[in-house]
């Protein structure tokens, strides 16, 4: 009769300590491991098998069991795959220095697809003991007259091997679960767990959960029959499959499956490659409800169909963790706890791969479909810019169909807003960056049929100097930060000392009744005569004014200047009557009046005025709104 007790050989003194506080990162990453290690069991007998190194006999229902029992307070991994010997037992359990993969690929190197095997059992099988206080192995080898084995370990150092009352091929691991850890008997976070790890594994995973029932559900369930069980998980999910075998529905209804969002998805790419790495997947571009949702994306990473993490930054480019998918890669280089990736050479390509295939499928719906395109840009912009920004390859691949929604409704690439523009302002693009704010500017440049872009979204102050800084010879502006000549009258025999009285006189004017030394002040004569007067503000100085808030709100005026420019348009009405009337002693209060008005006018289409310039400009309206009635 077989038997043995002893210690495990462990490498690395005090190991267990560091598994339990700091090698697994979540506590339930135990049930991961365990089951992990089941699905590699039916793994290596299936392709000992394939191989014909091992008859199954017909049985080859492959399964994995997770039971649970409040009343022992265990829980049971059971599988029907390779199963061990007692001398297996002995070399993967008891050294944690094999991993029993190992000696298999070299075994079967020549035999086998060696990428697809992992350790049968390693390190991840000790993750038990974070919630255990005793564990056992009953495990029964495939191989012809084994014997079954029992392997039991308190405390995961002493252990004892001896003989199993197991029949069955395969391993059942049972855990006697830790006062501390007994939320791993109830059903609904162990069934959560499952779902979590182990939605798409490629064996059927069983979940149950044995509990005391009462005498009356005693007698009630007397003549009924065993429950039926039903599989947690789907064994052949939709990125396996052949994506011109996938219909559009399919896509629709993984993503609502997966990531519980009902509302449907813009379109999607299907990654499907076998060489020179295996890499499958779908990425999803979601419709966003709001803009601040961009962040919110969700790229969960599988391995051989086992869920590893969400967002997995070595594998995934940056900019793509803004969408929500699924990738598979059985070709990872996994680290011991499965949790990390290895950031080598081989991972980077794998991220470029996907680099690629996305600025791809853009250019392809761009270039074939651009009526959709168009509808989807409001949804996937920030997405785009912000990939341009964050990796340079997809800015090479994306820059000439990045789009913009224009004042007029429709969309134009860069391209093609500067050719039909060049007329007007050559190499310069006005852009909006508040419709409603900026109404009066919008309305200016549309009575002279010109147009500008919308960037309005938080990303948009970065791209542009992002696009800047690419292409020197193109300019952004806002639209309240120059003038274009477009908008402007052509004067003939204009009289420049006149020009110059005119303009130092408003100057005074305005300064005087504004209390603003520092006022500037330009006389224009603008196309829109209904307009008395807008302010303008360089753009570079108004950048720095954004930069400047964004950092702590530090007041950088002093540095860059940036004070805004009053543009008074002598072509209108009321402009013309204070030119009237601005040398008039007996009317110098209503001229100031008039004067306090215009510019808080030409600030409220610039910029939010403050509370109490609102206070003060309420206050104003209402005196002259009294005066208007009295003089009538």
């Amino acid at each position: 009769m077989m038997h043995e007790s002893g210690s495990i050989s462990i490498n690395t003194e005090n190991i267990f300590p560091i598994i339990k506080k700091w090698l697994y990162s979540e506590k339930d990453i135990f049930v991961r491991e365990l089951v992990s290690n089941s699905s590699d069991a039916i793994s290596k007998l299936k392709k000992l098998s394939a191989i014909g190194e091992a008859d199954l006999d017909g049985d080859d229902n492959w399964q994995i069991k997770v039971v649970i029992n409040k009343e022992d307070k265990t829980m049971q991994i059971i599988d029907n795959g390779i199963g061990m010997t007692f001398e297996e037992v002995g070399k993967y359990i008891n050294q944690i220095a094999f991993s029993g993969a190992k000696d298999f690929l070299e075994k079967y190197k020549d035999k086998t697809d060696e990428g697809q095997i992992i350790g049968h059992f390693g390190l991840g099988f000790y993750s038990s003991f974070m919630v255990s206080d005793k564990v056992q192995i009953d495990t029964l080898s495939y191989k012809k007259d084994e014997k079954a084995v029992r392997w039991v370990s308190t405390g995961g150092i002493d252990y004892e091997i001896g003989e199993s009352d197991r029949t069955s091929r395969g391993t059942t691991v049972t855990l006697f679960l830790a006062e501390d850890s007994l939320e791993f008997l109830e059903s609904y976070k162990v069934r959560e767990i499952l779902e979590k790890y182990f939605s798409f594994l490629p064996y059927e995973v069983y979940f149950d959960s044995i509990e005391e029932p009462s005498e009356e559900a005693k007698e009630a369930d007397k003549d009924k029959e065993e429950k039926e069980l039903k599989p947690i998980n789907d064994t052949s999910p939709l990125w396996l499959k052949n994506p011109k075998d996938c219909t559009d529905e399919e896509y629709k209804e993984f993503y609502r499956k997966v990531f519980h969002d009902f509302n449907e998805p813009l379109f999607w790419i299907h990654l499907n490659m076998d060489y020179p790495f295996n890499l499958k997947g779908i990425l999803y571009f979601p419709k966003l409800k709001h803009e601040f949702e961009t962040m919110e994306g969700q790229i969960k990473l599988y391995y051989n169909q086992v869920f590893v993490a969400d967002n997995i930054k070595e594998v995934i480019p940056e900019f793509l963790m803004l969408l929500k998918g699924v990738l598979d890669c059985p070709d990872l280089p996994l680290n011991v706890s499965r949790s990390f990736l290895q950031n080598d050479g081989y991972v980077n390509k794998i991220s470029t791969h996907i680099n690629k295939k996305v600025a791809d499928k853009l250019t392809s719906i761009y270039e074939n479909d651009r009526e959709n395109y168009n509808k989807y840009w409001d949804d996937i912009n920030p997405f785009v810019k912000y990939g341009c920004i964050r990796e340079g390859k997809f800015y090479d691949r994306v820059k000439d169909i990045v789009i913009y929604k224009t004042t007029n409704g429709d969309y134009v690439s860069q391209k093609e807003y500067l050719e039909r523009n060049k007329e007007k302002h050559e190499n310069k693009i006005f852009y909006v960056s508040d419709e409603r704010q900026q109404a009066q500017y919008i309305k200016l440049f549309k009575d002279n049929a010109m147009e500008a872009v919308i960037l309005s979204t938080m990303i948009d102050n970065h791209f542009i100097s992002f696009l800047e800084s690419k292409q020197t010879e193109v300019k952004f502006l806002r639209i309240d930060s120059d003038l274009s000549e477009s908008l402007k009258e052509k004067e003939e025999n204009v009289d420049e000392n006149a020009s110059k009285e005119l303009q130092e006189s408003f100057e005074r004017l305005f300064k005087d009744a504004l209390g603003n030394d520092k006022l500037k002040l330009k006389v224009e004569s603008l196309k829109a005569a209904s307009v008395p007067g807008m302010i303008l503000l360089d753009e570079h100085s108004r950048r720095m004014q954004e930069m400047s808030a964004r950092f702590g709100g530090f007041d950088m005026s002093h540095m860059f200047g940036n004070e805004e420019t009053l543009v008074l348009n002598k072509n209108n009405d009321l402009i013309k009557k204070v030119i009237n009337i601005k040398d008039k002693d007996e009317r110098k209060d209503e001229v100031k009046l008039i004067c306090e008005h215009i510019y808080d006018l030409a600030m409220m289409s610039h910029k939010q005025l403050s509370a109490d310039a609102m206070t003060k400009f309420i206050e104003r309206s209402n005196m002259l709104l009294t005066r208007l009635v009295e003089t009538n």
